[in-house]
């Protein structure tokens, strides 16, 4: 959708939007998958696993989790970050909770993370899309993804838990509630796809669904069968 929405639509304006994933680990462009991705538990536990085209880190994301994305036509990388964490930011504050951005493209409610964001460029146009962490799968979280091991020995479930924190535990708005919330604190109108349009989101969705792109050429682990 993000592609299609930068490559086709010949953009005037900006486009915001959310979407929710069934249990999902995303990996960045550039990611080993057999470093970052616990397949085996993905494959025991029925969570998906794909590579998108930003970079930064791996996530795990589920129907308890939002996705945001963010589509502008710019080239300028730092003021569009830039751009999109004040307002992301911006509509968390405006709940009445203590956001701020750090440096590294997160977005905290007091020192705890909310929220981790990445970035893509396209020929004219900027991208940039996270995670907004609602009510997720902790256990999931922690063991759908690969960390070092010393990470591992060190941290748990619990020590994740103190570094992060959940907008749940910050509002009485329902998920539903607040996606409506966001989509109006950050648009003005809105466009519906056309079947056209959804066949070409399809097309351009098969180099996500290939093996080559989403292993890698020098993967080592045993693709499932066709």
């Amino acid at each position: 959708m993000e592609e299609f929405t930068a490559r086709k639509l010949c953009l005037t304006d900006d486009v915001f939007f959310l979407w929710q994933v069934e249990p999902t680990v995303i990996f960045g462009r550039h990611q080993c998958i057999e470093n970052e991705v616990n397949v085996d538990y993905c494959r025991k536990h029925g969570i998906q696993f794909y590579r998108r085209k930003s970079g930064g880190g791996c996530v795990y994301a589920d129907q308890s989790n939002l996705m945001l994305s963010y589509v502008t036509r710019s080239d300028e990388v730092t003021a569009t970050f830039s751009r999109y964490m004040q307002m992301v930011v911006a509509m968390l504050q405006e709940l009445g909770l203590p956001a701020t951005s750090t440096q590294n493209n997160d977005v905290l409610i007091g020192d705890r993370k909310v929220s981790g964001n990445a970035f893509y460029h396209l020929p004219g146009y900027s991208i940039v899309h996270g995670t907004m962490l609602f009510d997720t799968d902790m256990n999931h979280m922690l063991h759908a993804i690969t960390p070092p091991q010393s990470k591992l020995d060190k941290h748990g479930v619990q020590s994740v838990r103190q570094r992060i924190t959940l907008l749940r535990e910050h509002t009485d708005l329902s998920i539903d509630d607040f996606k409506r919330f966001a989509i109006a604190h950050l648009c003005d109108a809105e466009r519906t796809l056309t079947e056209a349009d959804v066949r070409a989101v399809e097309e351009l969705e098969r180099e996500y669904l290939d093996p080559e792109f989403i292993y890698g050429k020098q993967e080592t682990i045993p693709r499932p069968s066709q």
